[in-house]
């Protein structure tokens, strides 16, 4: 999956997935960049590439602990992308740090509305994580889990299996051993490792849920190869 956070970003994607049947690509804006998100002319860029095969909408989403742009504004492209979801019948990923209260209630709502979405790279309470997963969206670990810093086994054990994901969130957090280098997609496995550690499974059911995971959610349709 080739995440598109900003329109740039999605045209550059499109042609990766375009050279290589076993990738799928998104097309979204990013909560940094949501100062600068136009209602009208993203919104149709956007749709254009969900016409053109974008699996989804996102990276999407809130961030209040950077504040790169102001919260409203990061509302309302959030909100603009998750009807953009409900229009087109695409999952949505979705970006949130330091702003649970308020994800939490557009997640909720996008639930009752019947968007189904991505938690991505998620590091936040449990208490977010459970209205997501009321709502019927998917959490997805990354490279975090696996720092010393990270403590909250429970957390890798909340989501139940058919809900679980694990993603590289490559070229960034690259797990350990690796850590500060440019990560590389192949490195989710040791991610894999210690999700699967904490839930007391071996790695290739956790691997094999995410694997099947993503295809429903995101309604892929891999090559043999790829599964």
């Amino acid at each position: 999956m080739c995440i598109g956070e900003s329109l740039a970003a999605a045209e550059r994607a499109r042609a990766i997935a375009a050279a290589h049947p076993d990738v799928a690509w998104t097309a979204g804006v990013h909560p940094h960049d949501a100062s600068g998100f136009d209602p009208v002319a993203d919104v149709a860029a956007i749709t254009a590439a969900l016409q053109q095969g974008a699996c989804a909408v996102g990276e999407c989403g809130l961030d209040y602990r950077y504040d790169h742009s102001p919260r409203g504004l990061q509302r309302r492209a959030f909100a603009a992308q998750l009807e953009l979801a409900r229009l087109h019948d695409r999952p949505v990923v979705v970006h949130t740090r330091e702003a649970e209260a308020d994800t939490a209630a557009m997640v909720r709502e996008a639930g009752v509305q019947g968007i189904v979405g991505v938690m991505h790279c998620f590091t936040g309470s449990h208490d977010l994580a459970r209205t997501a997963l009321d709502a019927g969206w998917y959490i997805s670990f990354s490279g975090v889990v696996t720092f010393k810093k990270w403590t909250d086994e429970a957390l890798l054990r909340l989501p139940p299996i058919d809900r679980l994901l694990v993603e590289s969130d490559a070229p960034y957090l690259a797990p350990v051993p690796d850590r500060g280098k440019r990560n590389e997609p192949a490195w989710v496995a040791r991610t894999v490792e210690r999700v699967a550690a904490a839930r007391g499974v071996a790695p290739e059911i956790v691997g094999a849920a995410s694997v099947d995971n993503a295809v429903r959610c995101f309604r892929l349709a891999l090559p043999p190869s790829a599964r």
